[in-house]
């Protein structure tokens, strides 16, 4: 009991005694004070509502903002595709363009090749336009065989008499067909030349160390000189040639354009696709610094291109290791009567 007697007295400390006289004075003070707490409190809740609102409205103008945002974005990728739609349909419409020039400019060719072709009809449907054609014709051929015969001062390609050698791979051996289907006796003593030059192709078989390279030289130069001949009969004849040749003297090439890759013949467009992509093979008609199964491929496409010139006017090739041989039949056969007699 002691300890509440001791807090009592203390509370009875601080009471604040107020006189009657003040007690009006205070209460009054009191309730304004109470007045003035409950109108604080109210402007609080408004105050309060109205940040609530102001918040809410933020956060819903916040969001709007972030779909002004998204919405803009997708418009500028929408531009940018837009105006990568326009650039590519501008290239389509000048790649149309330029179709649309060439097909005009084909359509002109064939317009004036369908009236040089109707021309010529009419001529060769009268007796005199037949003459005529065959006239033209061997005025062609002649001329033919005035450079052919050009050629052969060009490039001479003679018999030199003496002992059989290695070289153009035995030249017109015994039992050639040269002697039969081309009407040439077989040769059995001596070799061609080309320019004074033996065409050896032991070297390309046989390379070693002690090789001289002095053989190499001449019949690099040779092949040159028969590539050179082979182009000019090309153009001369009008053949395209099946291997083309660039040249370079001692040092031209002979082109491949094989594909490189086999193919299955179930897929027919795969083969053209490939054919197509296909790179071109050149490979030496020459033996210096070169593989020589390269260079000896080399000399056989050569001499399929003089087989194919041979086919070309009704002939047959003496055989796949003759080039001088076959330079020489080709060149004599043009030169001859029966180039021109025999005209299709």
């Amino acid at each position: 009991m002691e300890p509440n007697h001791k807090n009592l007295s203390t509370d009875l400390q601080h009471i604040k005694l107020i006189q009657w006289e003040d007690f009006e004075h205070d209460l009054a003070r009191l309730s304004s004070l109470s007045s003035a707490l409950n109108e604080s409190k109210n402007k609080k809740k408004i105050l309060q509502d109205k940040l609530e609102s102001l918040i809410q409205a933020n956060s819903e103008s916040l969001g709007r903002l972030n779909e002004l945002e998204e919405m803009h974005q997708k418009l500028e990728m929408k531009k940018m595709m837009m105006e990568s739609m326009a650039i590519r349909s501008r290239l389509v419409k000048e790649d149309v363009s330029k179709q649309e020039e060439q097909l005009s400019g084909a359509v002109q060719s064939l317009l004036v090749a369908g009236g040089a072709l109707s021309e010529s009809s009419r001529l060769l449907s009268e007796e005199e336009g037949y003459v005529r054609l065959r006239n033209l014709q061997k005025m062609l051929r002649v001329r033919q065989q005035y450079m052919a015969s050009q050629i052969s001062m060009l490039y001479p390609v003679k018999i030199l008499v003496g002992p059989a050698q290695e070289q153009e791979l035995e030249a017109y051996p015994a039992g050639s067909v040269a002697g039969t289907s081309a009407g040439l006796k077989p040769i059995n003593q001596g070799s061609l030349t080309i320019q004074g030059l033996h065409l050896t192709m032991l070297s390309f078989r046989k390379v070693s160390f002690f090789t001289d390279k002095k053989e190499f030289q001449r019949s690099a130069t040779a092949l040159g000189y028969v590539a050179h001949a082979v182009s000019l009969m090309a153009s001369y004849l009008q053949v395209p040639l099946r291997y083309p040749l660039r040249l370079g003297g001692s040092h031209s090439y002979i082109i491949d354009k094989a594909p490189s890759i086999e193919s299955t013949s179930s897929d027919v467009s795969s083969s053209a696709l490939s054919f197509t992509n296909a790179k071109h093979m050149e490979f030496p008609l020459f033996l210096e610094g070169q593989d020589t199964t390269r260079a000896a491929y080399a000399v056989f496409l050569l001499n399929k291109d003089l087989e194919q010139l041979l086919n070309f006017i009704g002939a047959k090739s003496l055989g796949p290791r003759h080039v001088l041989a076959n330079l020489r039949e080709l060149s004599r056969i043009i030169q001859s009567s029966a180039f021109i007699d025999n005209l299709i």
